[in-house]
């Protein structure tokens, strides 16, 4: 018989359910795998949805530019203008009554865009929680407002009636919190902001809504040591309800962006245009100048159906994911130009989704003749597929793609479209393509087209 310590050892080493200790230090934190299913989602709706939503001017750093150090003088302007002496950023909380938030409204609306994860954001930098959060006294979508517990709606509608992962941005940092500007005032040798508020938080948020994603944020003031990032991540990757699934992102703390974390964003709206060595993503907008919604918005300021989808396709095929944000107002309604930016990228998808989701960088990642040609591969029964995503419709008949070397097998499809794609081999190399003569009303998707490649040489 074996020793008793043996068989303890050899249980351990049977059990799946065994994992890997993380310890609190970035070398530990950042050899745990990505879960996998982060990578294969390849698209996410952001929401940031505040206090800031009241003003609905300018943006969600509103009360920074009001009151903060160097104030904006248009932001100062309008509080002059359309308020009366005396009122406090405060004044505008009960303003915030979400009257017309239906998170069942905005999950179908989440689902029918294409998207495979929702990030709310809980907390922004002006401190207001959008749960009933018992760190954060009178200051909480519970006890002024709405009245309502805003993410935990969200979260259970999504999780009843789609199939979308859940995640929660919260803010480290507070501009105005007296104990956060004791703390920088101490140059953050003291860290009672941290203990009291900041992890008490983090803490009662996972443990609350079990989120798939926490996307951290106001990392500039203060390293991870400040903000003991490296403790929390560790009971999050050990020892939490979400330990084996949830993912997190790299702002936490001076010292982390673009460095640390589970997968980077590096700033916002990161485009590197090129193959990254690590999983990225790029938080962007579809308000081109604001994140929160803002009340005198142009159309000219909306980002088009085409570039959206330019976005997405250039970061899936560069190994990211496409973060995207809609600001919703404060009676919680998602402006229709937003709604029908989403629904639209969603229409696209749903003919080209095998193209983005579960793809993985190719060879190259654009054509290397052709402008505005990306490519994603996707192994499959027969070796691997090669999918040639073209932003613009072809306007000769023979349309060369210079980086897919043919085989006598290949073959060639668009997606969406019945027939076969006749090709042949361009005289220099490449695949040469025959455009078809398809009917506009006949074509099977606006703003990009996909060319399925198979059984080519180089994959």
């Amino acid at each position: 018989m074996l020793p008793s310590l043996a068989l303890l050892t050899v249980a351990l080493l049977c059990d799946k359910s065994v994992g890997i200790r993380y310890e609190p230090n970035w070398q530990s934190l950042d050899s745990r795998p990505l879960p996998q299913w982060y990578d294969e989602a390849k698209f996410g709706i952001f929401l940031h949805w505040g206090v800031f939503s009241v003003p609905s001017y300018h943006g969600a750093w509103f009360w920074y530019y009001w009151k903060g150090p160097k104030p904006v003088p248009s932001v100062v302007q309008f509080m002059q203008e359309n308020y009366p002496p005396g009122f406090t950023y405060a004044d505008f909380a009960p303003q915030f009554t979400a009257e017309f938030y239906d998170p069942h409204q905005w999950a179908e609306i989440f689902q029918a865009s294409g998207a495979r994860y929702v990030v709310l954001t809980t907390k922004h930098h002006e401190g207001f929680c959008n749960w009933p959060s018992k760190y954060s006294w009178n200051w909480n979508s519970m006890d002024v407002g709405p009245n309502r517990d805003l993410v935990g709606d969200l979260a259970s509608a999504i999780r009843k009636s789609t199939d979308l992962k859940f995640g929660t941005y919260h803010s480290l940092l507070e501009f105005f919190n007296p104990l956060f500007l004791q703390d920088m005032a101490n140059n953050f040798t003291t860290n009672d902001f941290v203990a009291r508020k900041t992890m008490p938080e983090l803490y009662e948020l996972v443990q609350r809504y079990k989120p798939d994603i926490i996307w951290s944020d106001g990392d500039w003031e203060g390293n991870s040591t400040y903000w003991n990032s490296t403790n929390f991540l560790a009971w999050l990757y050990n020892d939490s309800p979400v330990k084996d699934t949830v993912v997190v992102n790299d702002r936490w703390g001076t010292d982390t962006m673009c460095k640390h974390g589970g997968y980077l964003t590096c700033h916002d709206h990161y485009n590197p245009g090129k193959l990254q060595k690590r999983k990225w993503e790029d938080c962007s907008t579809v308000d081109k100048g604001a994140w929160a919604y803002r009340r005198n918005i142009k159309l000219s300021d909306i980002e088009s159906t085409q570039d959206l989808i330019t976005q997405l396709v250039e970061a899936v095929s560069c190994g990211g994911n496409l973060l995207l944000n809609v600001g919703p107002r404060r009676d919680g309604i998602i402006a229709p130009i937003f709604e029908e930016r989403l629904r639209e990228i969603g229409q696209w998808l749903r003919v080209n989704s095998d193209a983005i989701y579960s793809t993985r960088p190719w060879l190259f990642q654009n054509d290397t003749q052709q402008p505005g040609v990306w490519y994603t591969s996707k192994k499959n029964t027969f070796g691997e597929s090669v999918y040639a995503i073209v932003l613009k419709w072809p306007r000769s008949q023979d349309f060369l793609l210079a980086s897919p070397q043919p085989s006598p097998q290949t073959t060639v499809t668009l997606l969406g479209y019945s027939q076969p794609i006749d090709w042949s081999k361009g005289k220099l190399g490449g695949l040469e393509l025959t455009i078809p003569v398809i009917p506009f009303d006949q074509m099977p998707c606006q703003w990009a087209w996909v060319f399925r490649l198979d059984k080519l040489n180089n994959v």
